[in-house]
């Protein structure tokens, strides 16, 4: 797209809003103060609405929610100093998780930066570590550096972007008013006749017991029709990344589900890897696995890979890696192989069973019915969040995904609280679609004041509680250290009389029926619904 000479003068706020909503942004969200309120009038302006949150962190959640539903970048703002700090968590996960968030703090003004001291810390040194890069933007070349911001954010491997934006430059009129908006991008076709596709193809054809292994960048990509194509086309089963879940419904025979942080999954799932004689590994980072996931296989010749861009690890070591956008290339790849049968003694059907069997339902009431019923609730079309904790492992191993992107949670970076915001964002940037958030009671605690941010926003979501009274999953780690139980239990939460007292409306269940009631009910109210799940945390033992 050509720069746009604005022909009026403006503000050097204008140019970077406009810059930013030609990239897709359509919404902001944080904490304001002074030194952005200028920022913030110029986005309402060109049409970026902006969201309060109650805190930055949360924030910066909600910004990745969006942006993972949307596809396009998320867009946290926040105040100088203890806005940004306070957002430091929500920026990690955002660098881990590979969303393209694009940060906007404000700062002292240059010309009493070197004296004044009240708030003033080095923005860009704190983020260092984080960010793609960090810019200050300067009036004479606002909508470029914007720009170049942006491009970094969206340039695989995916990650946030800071800038640094002063009141006095906010507000100052734009020598130079441009606004950049992304460039068309003529990527070469990669075809089934690509002698790199053939390459790939003549690997999977000497196999008799390939393997597929797919994350969130294929999700992403929306390569999911082309795996299930390929994988049909030549038997392989399909293993996903917790946050690949759904890249081929995982009601198919071939799917395996989703692997990671389940010992009990994992000992299935590695063992049948190491007896595939190759794994194609198809848009995967293993930043989502546990340790046990070191060295899948020891032989690099039986790891091939495609991804659009090699993430930083040293986990395996693939023989051969095609970089290419992973869609693409698995449609050819799917088109040049030849069909064929594969694993003749039926392993990979064992193995699923196998972890069948280990996740089935076997009580009436507890954490593994609660995951039954919010599948059913889910549906199809629903998108849930799931916050970190001894639930998301097991729902995340037990929940039944049609599609890819519905299941959303921090996998990477593994940050408790981000259910609530995630799913604030998801359903600010999709109003349309039934959105749950699961979360753990601590996890809520924690981040318990975004339950206004939801009251504000006027969105239905619906919240379901696992009260265990427990940090269960570090309880269970204490307990199969052979450590005494110390910092883990938490005092009984009156969560219905909160939410109720947050402008939603809150419910305790303690039986199956009266969980599946509430979770009808709550799909027609207009305000948000908050179902506290009471169980014991013994319910988890030997659960995954």
């Amino acid at each position: 797209m050509p720069d746009v000479i604005q022909e009026t003068p403006a503000r050097v706020v204008e140019a970077v809003a406009a810059t930013l909503h030609a990239y897709g942004v359509r919404h902001a969200f944080g904490m304001p103060g002074g030194e952005v309120v200028t920022l913030i009038d110029g986005l309402e302006k060109a049409g970026i609405a902006f969201h309060l949150a109650r805190h930055e962190t949360a924030a910066a959640s909600i910004a990745a929610g969006a942006s993972i539903t949307t596809g396009t970048p998320g867009l946290l703002v926040t105040t100088v100093g203890p806005g940004l700090a306070n957002a430091v968590n929500g920026i990690a996960d955002a660098a881990q998780e590979h969303v393209p968030l694009v940060v906007i703090s404000g700062i002292v003004d240059r010309a009493t930066r070197a004296r004044y001291t009240h708030q003033v810390i080095d923005h860009a040194q704190l983020l260092r570590p984080l960010v793609k890069a960090s810019f200050e933007i300067e009036p004479e070349s606002a909508g470029p550096t914007v720009a170049r911001a942006l491009a970094l954010a969206l340039t695989e491997p995916m990650g946030p972007v800071h800038l640094d934006l002063s009141p006095a430059v906010a507000a100052m009129t734009d020598p130079s008013p441009r606004v950049l908006g992304p460039p068309t991008i003529l990527a070469p076709a990669v075809g089934a006749a690509d002698p790199a596709v053939q390459t790939l193809a003549r690997h999977l054809s000497k196999a008799e017991r390939p393997l597929i292994l797919a994350g969130f960048e294929a999700a992403r990509a929306d390569a999911g029709p082309h795996i299930l194509r390929l994988a049909e086309a030549i038997g392989a089963p399909v293993l996903t990344t917790y946050k690949g879940k759904g890249l081929i419904p995982e009601t198919h025979p071939l799917s395996l589900g989703g692997a990671g942080l389940s010992p009990l999954a994992d000992a299935i799932m590695l063992g049948l890897m190491r007896r595939s004689d190759l794994i194609l590994m198809i848009g995967y980072d293993p930043i989502e696995m546990r340790l046990g996931w070191l060295d899948p296989v020891m032989d690099p010749e039986r790891i091939v890979e495609i991804t659009a861009a090699a993430p930083d690890h040293a986990m395996h070591h693939a023989a051969t890696r095609l970089v290419a956008n992973t869609a693409a290339a698995t449609a050819a790849l799917a088109a040049a192989v030849e069909p064929k049968k594969s694993w003749p003694d039926g392993e990979h059907t064992s193995a699923r069973q196998e972890v069948a069997e280990i996740f089935a339902t076997r009580s009436d009431w507890g954490p593994h019915v609660i995951i039954d019923l919010l599948n059913e609730a889910a549906g199809p079309d629903g998108l849930v969040t799931v916050d970190s904790g001894a639930h998301r492992i097991l729902l995340s191993q037990k929940w039944i995904a049609a599609r890819p992107l519905s299941l959303l949670q921090s996998a990477g970076f593994c940050t408790m609280a981000a259910a609530l915001p995630l799913a604030i964002g998801a359903k600010v940037a999709d109003p349309t679609r039934r959105v749950f958030a699961v979360m753990g009671d601590g996890g809520l605690e924690m981040g318990i004041g975004e339950l206004a941010t939801l009251r504000d926003l006027g969105h239905p979501v619906t919240v379901v509680v696992f009260q265990d009274r427990s940090l269960a999953l570090i309880a269970l780690k204490q307990a199969s250290a052979g450590l005494a139980t110390a910092g883990v239990a938490l005092g009984e939460t009156d969560f219905a009389t909160i939410a109720t007292g947050f402008g939603g409306h809150g419910v305790r269940v303690e039986t199956a029926d009266d969980l599946r009631r509430e979770l009808a009910a709550a799909e027609g109210r207009a305000i948000f619904t908050l179902i506290s799940c009471s169980f014991d945390a013994d319910a988890y033992k030997n659960a995954f």
